[in-house]
């Protein structure tokens, strides 16, 4: 698995990339985080999950304390748990985008989630404990804020078909994709993406695209990978992941992403 130099930036997706099935993070794949970190090379979680999903990662994110989050929606520092740059869906193209899926989709049901607080309809079906402040109510009042993503949850769709439904009807207006979950398309402002975040983190560290690997599994990661000088699909990752990267690694339950580390930084 040869490098021409050793990369200035380690850029990868977490839930079924770096975490485990059990949705545990393993001790090699901690140590072999924490190693890469030493040696000078800024490691950096790009994942779907919202910011409150982050808190209990802070051992991993480094002297920086940054994550990319919300696909690539909001800039967070997980130490100082604030959002310090957001690319939230306008409400009112959020609004319409919503009624429109609705309209030829009458099952899907609806969740939000801000910058500070997750909403969603009544109705929805969450897959995880709500948290306390969570705003149950009608999409209108769901979305009168601006958000950082729109959950679009169908009852019994696989992802990809459900995708594959909303992308045309959503157009260009915003970015629709899905990181694997049950039955869930996730929407995001137009041109926000993994992509877009972590080339911004990239330049303000004056790290370029080619001295960057990254690592995902799902589509939501397609945009990343591409943009990455090295791309790894995990080997239990998407077909569309696995046929544009670079090198294919072992699945998330093998550590794959600690298993490369170890070879491209002889640890």
């Amino acid at each position: 698995m040869p490098h021409r130099r050793t990369p200035r930036l380690v850029a990868t997706d977490l839930d079924g990339t770096l975490v485990r099935s059990d949705y545990s993070i393993s001790a090699r794949t901690k140590r072999a985080v924490l190693a890469i970190q030493e040696t000078g090379t800024v490691f950096v979680m790009v994942t779907a999950r919202p910011p409150r999903w982050l808190h209990d990662l802070t051992d991993l994110v480094g002297a920086h304390g940054i994550a990319i989050v919300a696909n690539g929606a909001i800039l967070y520092d997980v130490t100082q748990r604030k959002a310090i740059r957001t690319r939230l869906i306008d409400p009112v193209v959020a609004l319409d985008v919503a009624q429109a899926i609705r309209a030829e989709i009458p099952e899907v049901e609806f969740a939000i989630e801000r910058t500070d607080r997750y909403g969603q309809e009544p109705r929805y079906l969450n897959r995880w404990p709500t948290p306390e402040n969570t705003l149950v109510a009608a999409i209108d009042v769901l979305l009168a804020e601006p958000a950082a993503k729109l959950l679009v949850r169908h009852p019994s769709w696989h992802s990809d078909d459900l995708l594959a439904k909303i992308a045309p009807l959503v157009g260009e207006r915003v970015a629709a994709s899905h990181s694997g979950g049950h039955s869930l398309v996730e929407i995001s402002a137009s041109g926000v993406s993994k992509a877009a975040m972590l080339a911004d983190f990239a330049a303000e560290l004056g790290i370029s695209a080619t001295e960057t690997i990254a690592f995902g599994d799902s589509l939501n990661d397609l945009p990343m990978l591409a943009w990455a000088g090295t791309s790894y699909g995990v080997a239990n990752a998407h077909p569309e992941v696995l046929a544009i990267v670079d090198r294919v690694c072992p699945t998330n339950d093998e550590d794959g992403v600690a298993t490369v580390l170890e070879e491209v930084f002889n640890l």
